[in-house]
């Protein structure tokens, strides 16, 4: 307490709280603490602070207000472990001794500070700052990644011509894909018109007597189904070709709509960046002139 002067407390009311605190620490002669491990020293910290705070809001000369933090220190320390009845009773004494050092006025008004600061939460105080705390801390340390630079604006796209392209985009993955779907169809009915080819001439073969040549029927009879297992394996590859047909057809019209209502890029000029406002009025004024060429 010797090192707080009247400048001293000054310099605290003028620093915002938490280089406040900081400056009151030193000029306590305090050791540095843990805010968060060492809470009784943090909360001690906060009420010599919230004195100062009151006293300058109240008026008191800044040689008071230095013997307003220390009425604060001593009530602290002489109440530690007393009941609520002792702790009014120490407050009245030690209001008593200082009467010389405060008027009448600054006096009572130290009185209701304590009076509904301190022995309202006399309990809360004596908890804390009467008995050891046990503190079961735990310290995660989290890595935080800032976003990345962004690109210059002038680099950028303006919105609707992003989306529309980003629509036509979408339209042409779309017509790929169709194709591939249309060539893996074709491979798939190759391979299953091979299988059917195998199983039924593979079943025809086994039936028949070794080295006899086939009859006329039994001929006829393969011929039959291979061409019959042709036929279902082209007409379900043609009925597949056409609807792809269509359905390309349907996304380039979708991909030409989208062209004819394109948004209008913005142009730079040479007194700046002309806006989609000024481009119909710039349409009619060169109808207008060629009208008059032509006259």
């Amino acid at each position: 307490m010797a090192l707080l002067t009247p400048q001293g407390v000054k310099e605290v009311f003028q620093f915002q709280k938490p280089q406040g605190r900081e400056h009151l620490r030193r000029l306590l002669n305090w050791e540095a603490f843990d805010e968060l491990r060492d809470t009784r020293s943090s909360i001690l910290l906060d009420t010599l602070y919230e004195t100062v705070i009151f006293a300058v809001g109240k008026g008191f000369p800044w040689a008071e207000v230095v013997q307003a933090v220390k009425f604060t220190e001593e009530l602290l320390k002489e109440t530690k472990g007393c009941s609520i009845t002792e702790a009014v009773t120490i407050l009245g004494n030690k209001l008593g001794d200082y009467q010389s050092q405060f008027n009448t006025t600054r006096l009572l008004a130290l009185c209701d500070y304590f009076h509904n600061t301190f022995i309202r939460h006399y309990k809360l105080y004596q908890y804390v700052l009467g008995q050891d705390q046990e503190v079961n801390l735990t310290v995660t340390h989290v890595e935080v990644r800032a976003p990345p630079q962004p690109l210059p604006l002038a680099e950028g796209t303006d919105g609707d011509l992003w989306r529309h392209k980003q629509q036509v985009a979408e339209l042409s993955s779309a017509e790929v894909q169709k194709r591939v779907n249309l060539l893996l169809l074709k491979e798939t009915l190759r391979l299953e018109q091979e299988h059917m080819l195998h199983e039924t001439f593979g079943d025809d073969g086994a039936r028949a007597q070794p080295r006899q040549p086939l009859g006329r029927e039994a001929l006829e009879r393969l011929v039959s189904k291979a061409i019959h297992i042709q036929i279902a394996c082209l007409q379900e590859l043609l009925q597949y070709e056409i609807q792809v047909a269509f359905d390309i057809l349907d996304l380039r019209l979708q991909k030409k709509t989208l062209s004819l209502n394109a948004p209008v890029p913005l142009l730079p000029s040479i007194t700046g960046q002309v806006t989609r406002e000024d481009l119909p009025k710039s349409n009619k004024t060169n109808k207008g002139k060629k009208a008059k060429a032509k006259k």
